[in-house]
């Protein structure tokens, strides 16, 4: 199973942050591949400069790979794909990185109920 992480998620699992239960932290540690998308960077660096969470964008990207997580850079068919997803939720990073999750495809992992409408490829935590 390849997974991408939703944004607070991959918070959770490099800050030891206990939000983040220690059989969602099983569940990581069985997949076969485990991504962060550079968007949710993206989003840490913004929030971050915004002062709405307390976060070093650059410790998080050596985290992906201290973490055995794999980057996803962000394409022009990933932003394209926005397009076509229902307005369910109106959060821009977490509509790309549904996009991500259903073009490469990846199972996405994340705690935000509102994603559950999209179907699928959500695992809801």
């Amino acid at each position: 199973m390849r997974l991408l992480l939703d944004t607070h998620v991959f918070l959770w699992a490099v800050t030891a942050n206990r939000r983040l239960k220690p059989s969602t932290r099983e569940f990581l540690s069985r997949a076969d591949a485990v991504y962060v998308s550079a968007a949710s960077i993206w989003e840490i660096a913004i929030k971050a400069r915004l002062g709405k969470i307390e976060a070093d964008a650059a410790f998080l990207v050596e985290a992906i790979d201290s973490s055995g997580f794999q980057e996803l850079p962000v394409s022009a068919h990933h932003a394209a794909a926005v397009a076509k997803l229902p307005l369910h939720h109106g959060d821009p990073f977490d509509r790309l990185l549904l996009a991500q999750a259903f073009l490469e495809p990846l199972r996405f992992v994340t705690a935000d109920s509102v994603l559950a409408a999209y179907g699928g490829a959500i695992e809801l935590l």
